[in-house]
């Protein structure tokens, strides 16, 4: 095993390892013991930035199912380190952070850190998977682990419905998702990522292009909370804080945005690709900032502010996409800078989000509220929590000289240049987006002064908390601190990580462009300029909407902080209970008739149409002899028998006639010299009546069926239905026979089954050897099914009373 397959590997094996030792640590936290595993990790990747300088790559492989090209290959490259390192940085942080978060004596910490190495390794799994299967499965483990972790709190009633949201909609993603993957594969025969770009032009001309591309974005959209699929997030954030600060602000629901990223050298090109991207983005930048604005919960707050910076984050990508459209490389370097501030401003939004996230985390820890309504003048006595705030919402709002002002001005930049680039409809809609993206920007300078001066300025009424207010232990602080040391250092220093790690992500996403020409050099100051006078045109329109705050703050709009597209959410989930109610009731009669009705229909359902997309049905009796008079006899009695069926009036005689009916069937697999199939038929048949006439002898008398003729007609129509496809599939198997060119299944066990499993009798070989598992699946059925009927002799004669 490699050592990129041993690192995304480690976390699920420590998860494993945890619940083993969890009774041996009472003394010392558990968090203690897991934070070695993201620290190893970060680490490892820390010393593996030299392999992807200058566009370079490592790729390891392991074979899984050749047969099916699914293979887990680990592929290392610019863009999948940057993620590794901040799956792993942040993991780090977090765990240290949930130490001193979480109570050891009264938490479960075992099942909680083993929730979160197994989404820490699928997360690692996404973003280091070449194979599209094996990324669909990490991605799936991502929702299952998010979901547990999400109701950690499982006694809280919104603990079970966020989770059970985030993964309905999550999952619903990624089945989309796989969809999509299945139509690549279908155009190119692989699954591999690096070999999928290396055929782009042949997906381009498919006409899976379009299907694919939406079927991968709805993976993508509902993964990183994009409109319409943004209401799952902010119940989430009923998780526990140090699950927000990991799962919502830096890692899950970056996943979506990774995908985009990594698939755009395979889609990007297409003004289709283009605009979805764009457009769904705006929608969740512009929506995400007014909704923050409305919240109460200073949760909510940052989670509509990460659904609208995860709209910010996919309108770059989109805009990037264009560097695949232009005539020249030159003009393609040119558009590449939307990726290259889409990059920058993924890792900007990992510091400052997730260092609010573990303010407002230590704001409800010691303050036991999180209502925006009863905080208030919290800067005297947690100082340093005010410290962590102002810098991190300074950051976001887009204020110098920290980090966040820097991409900010760069994503003004892209949008100043939108109506150059080369696609269609830009020159139109580009001032749109121009303004629409600037709104946004009001706003969320609106919503992080809102956050700030409610919070930590105005009156302190000691009422409005359960317990005394103090500043957090320093164990709890030592996280955010980093955090928003890094959003202060990345702005004065902005030059820092770009040569080691925003590079090498970039020329990862744009493997058509040269490596070497795809530099940045970033700077605090750019001088006065366009961009700085947005800027200043937001903090001036964001102030003015503040200091007139309580003016329009009782707006109806601003009464009602529930995104309203929860109740379409709502409604679909009652109408599917319904739904599903109505179906049950009409499906599960009691009767055993309709049963059978429903189960037919199916297969007749399915198998002609199986013959007339086919075209797969022949007929052909060139190659029949005559038959033997006597056996002319016994299809008759057979035939004869089975009509007689219809007419029995009483039980007895019934099954004493399906038993001449499958005795004359034994017959007939005599007569073909299936002496095999006769033996089983005759021990079968005479215990199946045997059974039947012990049982039967028991119950009340058989009661006609007094049903609608329309019913009657219906099971007449379907019997005879049942028949003739039994006949067809006879009759064109036997012209299949027939036909030179068909080579049936059976020449191939008449060829191995000696050679390969040592056997002379060809049935006894099929059941045993090449369908081992099928056998021994059927024999543990019929285990089951005598422990039940044991169970239930045992329960009904239990000590000799009836129970």
């Amino acid at each position: 095993m490699s050592s990129l397959h041993l690192a995304i590997l480690l976390p699920f094996i420590a998860a494993i390892v945890i619940p083993l030792i969890y009774p041996l640590t009472k003394r010392l936290h558990t968090g203690w013991i897991t934070i070695l595993v993201p620290a190893a990790l970060f680490m490892y990747f820390v010393f593996r930035l030299g392999d992807t300088a200058n566009g370079g790559y490592i790729v390891e492989e392991m074979a899984w199912v050749p047969s099916l090209d699914i293979n887990f290959d680990a592929y290392l490259d610019g863009l999948g380190l940057l993620f590794a390192l901040l799956i792993t940085g942040i993991g780090v942080l977090v765990v240290l952070y949930s130490i001193f978060y979480l109570d050891k004596t009264k938490e479960q910490l075992a099942n909680f850190y083993v929730y979160l190495l197994m989404f820490m390794g699928a997360m690692l799994g996404i973003v280091l998977s070449d194979n599209l299967i094996v990324l669909y499965i990490f991605w799936e483990i991502t929702s299952l682990s998010s979901a547990l972790l999400i109701s950690y709190w499982f006694t809280n009633k919104g603990s079970i419905f966020g989770a059970r949201k985030s993964m309905l909609v999550t999952v619903f993603g990624g089945f989309a998702m796989m969809a999509g993957f299945i139509l690549l594969y279908l155009e190119t025969g692989t699954f591999s990522i690096q070999a999928l770009i290396d055929q782009r032009d042949l997906i381009m001309a498919s006409p899976y292009f379009i299907p694919a591309m939406i079927l991968v974005l709805l993976g993508a959209f509902t993964k990183s909370a994009q409109f319409p699929f943004h209401f799952w997030l902010p119940d989430a954030m009923e998780a526990p804080t140090p699950v927000s600060a990991y799962l919502h602000s830096a890692t899950m629901v970056k996943a979506g945005i990774y995908l985009v990223a990594r698939m755009t050298p395979i889609f990007a090109g297409a003004s289709e690709w283009f605009w979805i991207i764009v457009v769904t983005g705006l929608m969740t930048l512009i929506w995400g900032s007014v909704s923050a604005v409305r919240q109460k919960d200073l949760k909510g707050i940052l989670a509509f502010s990460t659904i609208s910076q995860l709209g910010l984050l996919m309108v770059l990508l989109g805009l990037g996409s264009a560097a695949f459209t232009g005539e020249t490389i030159d003009e393609n370097l040119v558009y590449s800078a939307a990726i290259m501030t889409a990059i920058i401003h993924l890792f900007n939004h990992a510091t400052f989000k997730g260092s609010l996230f573990m303010a407002v985390g230590i704001i409800d820890h010691e303050t036991g509220t999180r209502h925006i309504q009863k905080l208030g003048g919290l800067m005297a006595i947690m100082p340093v929590t005010f410290t962590i705030s102002l810098i991190g919402l300074a950051s976001m709002a887009g204020i110098p000289p920290f980090n966040g002002f820097i991409s900010k001005e760069m994503f003004f930049t892209e949008l100043l240049h939108i109506s150059s680039m080369n696609v269609a409809g830009v020159e139109t809609w580009g001032v749109v987006i121009l303004a629409v993206a600037w709104i946004a920007s009001v706003f969320t300078f609106l919503y992080c002064a809102i956050l700030f001066f409610k919070t930590f300025f105005g009156t302190f009424n000691k009422e409005n908390f359960s317990k005394e207010v103090h500043e957090a232990p320093l164990g709890m602080l030592i996280s955010p601190v980093i955090l928003v040391g890094l959003v202060i250092i990345l702005g004065l220093f902005p030059n820092l990580l770009v040569p080691t790690v925003i590079e090498p992500a970039v020329a990862s996403i744009l493997p058509h462009l040269p490596a070497e020409e795809l530099t940045i050099n970033l700077s605090l100051w750019h001088g006065l300029n366009t961009e700085l006078l947005m800027s200043l045109g937001v903090i001036g329109f964001g102030t003015t909407l503040y200091m007139t705050y309580s003016k329009w703050k009782n707006l109806r709009i601003m009464q009602h902080d529930r995104d309203p597209f929860n109740s379409v959410y709502d409604k679909s989930l009652n109408g599917l209970s319904t739904s599903s109610e109505w179906i049950t009731n009409v499906q599960m009669t009691g009767r055993l008739k309709d049963y059978f009705t429903y189960m037919l229909l199916f297969i007749v359902s399915l198998l002609t149409y199986s013959f007339i997309r086919s075209d797969s049905f022949t007929l052909s009796f060139t190659q029949t002899e005559e038959a033997p008079l006597f056996l002319y006899g016994i299809v008759f009695l057979t035939i004869l028998s089975t009509i007689a069926l219809l007419f029995m009036k009483e039980r007895i005689p019934l099954i004493i006639t399906v038993g001449v009916v499958g005795f004359l069937i034994a017959l007939l697999f005599a007569v073909f010299s299936a002496q095999d199939l006769a033996i089983t038929q005759l021990l079968i048949e005479t215990v199946t009546v045997v059974l039947l006439l012990l049982a039967f002898r028991h119950l009340p008398e058989m009661v006609q069926e007094t049903g609608s003729r329309v019913r009657k007609s219906l099971h007449i129509a379907l019997s005879a239905s049942v028949g003739l496809l039994v006949f067809l599939i006879g009759t064109a198997s036997f012209a299949l026979r027939n036909d030179a060119n068909f080579t049936p299944v059976s020449e191939f066990f008449i060829e191995n089954s000696y050679s390969l499993a040592g056997g002379k009798n060809m049935v006894n070989v099929i059941l045993v050897d090449f369908r081992g598992l099928d056998t021994i699946l059927e024999v543990l059925v019929l285990a089951i099914v005598a422990l039940a009927i044991l169970m239930m002799v045992k329960l009904r004669f239990k000590g000799g009373e009836d129970v």
